[in-house]
């Protein structure tokens, strides 16, 4: 395994291509084989993950695999959210997000957070619009 997984050799990039062509198949059932000859069908949704991962190696993105705790501390959510722990710690004191004390500790569960997130990353999307636009409307923007 090379030390650096961005540098694919011209063998990996052709077996990635290979891999990306039998998933992209339709009603494909994908099997794992032990060097042991033994067998078993791949999950529907490890084979989701699986296809996800092998189209952006295909493409020459770099894959990062996180797992995510149900609860996160404040500063793994600040984290995921790209804020400022303080100013985390301000959304969940003004009811923004929600949370549970475990302890004297504050924690928010992870589809919390994602929800918020996705409600957050939308409501820009929306203010962005508008804010084209108005712009285009006064002859600003292009």
């Amino acid at each position: 395994m090379p030390t650096d997984s961005s540098i694919l050799t011209e063998a990996e990039a052709e077996a990635i291509k290979q891999l990306e062509h039998i998933l992209n198949q339709e009603n494909s059932q994908l099997k794992l084989a032990a060097a042991n000859g033994e067998e078993m069908t791949i999950p529907d949704s490890v084979c989701c993950v699986l296809r996800q991962v092998v189209q952006a190696m295909a493409s020459g993105k770099n894959v990062s695999i996180v797992t995510h705790n149900p609860e996160l501390t404040t500063q793994q959510a600040a984290d995921l959210l790209n804020v400022s722990r303080p100013y985390l710690i301000k959304l969940l004191e003004q009811g923004e997000l929600p949370y549970i004390m475990v302890g004297t500790h504050r924690r928010v569960k992870f589809e919390d957070l994602i929800k918020y997130k996705q409600q957050r990353d939308t409501k820009r999307r929306q203010l962005l619009d508008e804010l084209i636009a108005e712009s285009q409307e006064l002859g600003f923007y292009q």
